[in-house]
């Protein structure tokens, strides 16, 4: 500006300018997870439990009267709803994180909820239909890097039971049976206890769109809703009317 005037600073040769401390970097709080799933593991939650169903999947003729497509998985519905929320029964996620925590290993869910149409199309046969799979109480999985050692997996199910304050006093839970019955379709007789019922498929039993790998798989049924003490049983109400659809 025109009226504008200024004034030189004059400094000796041992003055110093002032420089502002560096600031000093904080480390972002820790949850209580991140210790026990370092190394890359996921916590497994509901999240993990959506249909796979896919439209890119081809039709299957079944007659000339009946041609089966598959939904759309997570882009047409939702989980199972229960108390206005998606619903998957709490001890298979309780399950499969506590055998990640203990293998510190992976667990691959191959299939979790199922919706009917998903369901059907997978297996048409009538037994099929009445699958857990479509209430949010069954689970197909196998731990990455563990696929030739399942029964290291049946012993971490059996010892969650043992050593869980809730269970480790009550043979209920923690004295596993086998299934007698032949019609359960693997060679090896399942194991259950008041809880869940668990089925091991050796790699040339159970495969279908879901369980295309190669691999010796498990699956683990929920029995009894330990929360109201109700046996689980498939219903066609929670599998066809509760799923939101988008």
């Amino acid at each position: 500006m025109a009226n504008e005037e200024s004034e030189p600073i004059y400094r000796v040769s041992s003055d110093q300018l002032h420089s502002p401390p560096k600031p000093k970097l904080l480390r972002p709080a820790s949850y209580p997870w991140d210790a026990r799933y370092k190394g890359g593991l996921c916590k497994i939650t509901k999240e993990f439990f959506r249909c796979r169903g896919s439209k890119q999947n081809p039709p299957i003729y079944l007659n000339d009267k009946e041609t089966l497509f598959d939904c759309n998985g997570i882009e047409e519905h939702s989980l199972p709803i229960q108390e206005e929320k998606e619903f998957i029964y709490p001890i298979l996620i309780n399950l499969l994180n506590y055998i990640q925590s203990e293998t510190k290993k992976q667990v691959i869910v191959t299939s979790g909820h199922r919706c009917p149409t998903h369901n059907r199309y997978l297996n048409y046969a009538p037994k099929a239909q009445y699958s857990k799979h479509q209430i949010g109480a069954e689970v197909t999985f196998y731990v990455e890097g563990m696929q030739d050692f399942p029964f290291e997996i049946l012993k971490l199910i059996k010892q969650y039971y043992r050593t869980h304050p809730k269970f480790k006093d009550n043979p209920k839970f923690t004295q596993f049976l086998r299934y007698e019955k032949s019609d359960t379709g693997v060679a090896i007789k399942p194991w259950y206890n008041e809880e869940v019922y668990v089925k091991l498929f050796d790699p040339s039993e159970g495969r279908d769109l879901d369980q295309s790998h190669p691999y010796s798989y498990f699956s683990i049924q929920v029995r009894e809703d330990i929360s109201t003490k109700k046996r689980v049983l498939y219903d066609w109400n929670v599998a066809h009317k509760t799923l939101l659809r988008k």
